[in-house]
């Protein structure tokens, strides 16, 4: 019995070095999310932290600020799901599906 519960906690360990591993790269990924046919561009990190965000001059109108936020708005929780997907992906590889939809759980340290 002891001998399964040290491979248990081997693999347990192992996994949360994957774990660590893989939101590391995540932290160093660039994630695009687009609106208004790419004139609004946000860029993530697969942290979901925003790093960029790109307006092409053609869409600014000081009549209609509305519409831009709305496009900002837009292309932000685009590139939002869109790293949440990819680090969703990435941590069911690490975790061979044993944990694919982490859903409301709240793991410390796993911000996903």
């Amino acid at each position: 019995m002891k001998g399964g519960m040290d491979g248990l906690l081997k693999q347990a360990q192992k996994m949360q070095r994957e774990i660590e591993r893989i939101q590391n790269d995540l932290a160093n990924l660039k994630i695009e999310g687009s609106a208004g046919g790419g004139m609004v561009v946000a860029v993530v990190n697969g942290a979901q932290e925003i790093l960029e965000i790109k307006i092409d001059p053609q869409v600014v109108d000081p009549d209609d600020v509305e519409m831009l936020e709305d496009l900002v708005l837009a292309a932000v929780n685009q590139a939002l799901e869109n790293a949440k997907a990819t680090a969703e992906e990435q941590m069911a590889k690490a975790t061979g599906g044993l944990m694919p939809n982490f859903g409301n759980t709240k793991i410390p340290g796993l911000n996903l």
